[in-house]
């Protein structure tokens, strides 16, 4: 099987592989372990909302910095935002921490936990699929991420929970190149070029993400998209309804989301 025949099963980082509420082991040594819990999933709540609000903003630039036209239409003074995932990070700490009203830590204990991010715990079920995983020859495992190129190669590599398995993924493709964060539909786009698909071949890409949103911006560009549902509360986004919106497969574990796709890819051999 040549690597173009290969199945592409691109893997979300924080939220799928990796646990973000790990991060609360390390500010419960700081703050606590009363608020440590609230205070996790507050800063992911802005560290994904950030991203999305990214998204839609644009700010205006003067004719001198704006790209050089004979003539200027309103359009060539906006400029796309981005901040680089470590910075978004970051101010979602400072955010969830004004939230509960902690004063701000200094800047040694905010860099502590910025690195403790690059090193986050696995759930519970990755190491036995990534493990099935690694004994098949037909797919292409690539970590898929909002993250900085720096943050996901430190993330993969540090992890003491997701190192043994580095070798397992053939690349880690991140939104950096393209300065827009999921579920903007150009982040899947250069995905699929980073693997070597085009655009007309998006339903070669397996997306597996436990984060609804990531599912549907997969499903909205014709890719084919997993849903891990740990809580066993099934799939409830109204966004994400029918066919191109509801995830292909949904799954309890990493590791029923594997089988699933290896049976299919299995299936078209």
């Amino acid at each position: 099987m040549t690597a173009a025949e290969k199945t592409i099963i691109a893997f979300d980082l924080y939220g799928t592989l990796l646990s973000t509420e790990s991060i609360a082991q390390e500010l419960a040594k700081q703050f606590g372990q009363e608020k440590s819990a609230s205070i996790a999933a507050t800063w992911r709540k802005y560290q994904l909302e950030y991203t999305w609000r990214l998204n839609s903003m644009v700010k205006r630039a003067s004719p001198r910095t704006a790209p050089s036209k004979t003539k200027y239409t309103p359009a060539h003074f906006c400029l796309e935002q981005y901040l680089p995932f470590s910075s978004v990070t970051q101010r979602a700490l400072t955010h969830a921490l004004s939230e509960h009203a902690v004063p701000p830590p200094p800047e040694a204990a905010v860099a502590s936990l910025m690195s403790a991010y690059d090193s986050l715990s696995t759930f519970p079920d990755v190491a036995p699929a990534l493990e099935s995983l690694a004994k098949s020859p037909s797919v292409t495992p690539v970590v898929f991420s909002n993250g900085t190129d720096e943050m996901v190669g430190n993330s993969v590599h540090r992890s003491p929970d997701l190192s043994p398995y580095s070798n397992v993924f053939r690349d880690f493709v991140t939104v950096e190149e393209v300065k827009k964060f999921k579920p903007h539909p150009d982040v899947y786009y250069h995905l699929a070029k980073k693997v070597g698909k085009s655009k007309g071949n998006m339903g070669d890409i397996w997306l597996v993400s436990g984060n609804p949103f990531d599912v549907i911006g997969a499903k909205a560009v014709g890719a084919k998209a997993c849903w891990v549902d740990r809580g066993g509360h099934g799939w409830s986004d109204r966004l994400g309804e029918g066919d191109a919106g509801e995830p292909d497969f949904i799954g309890k574990d990493l590791g029923e989301i594997v089988q699933k796709i290896l049976n299919t890819s299995e299936a078209r051999q």
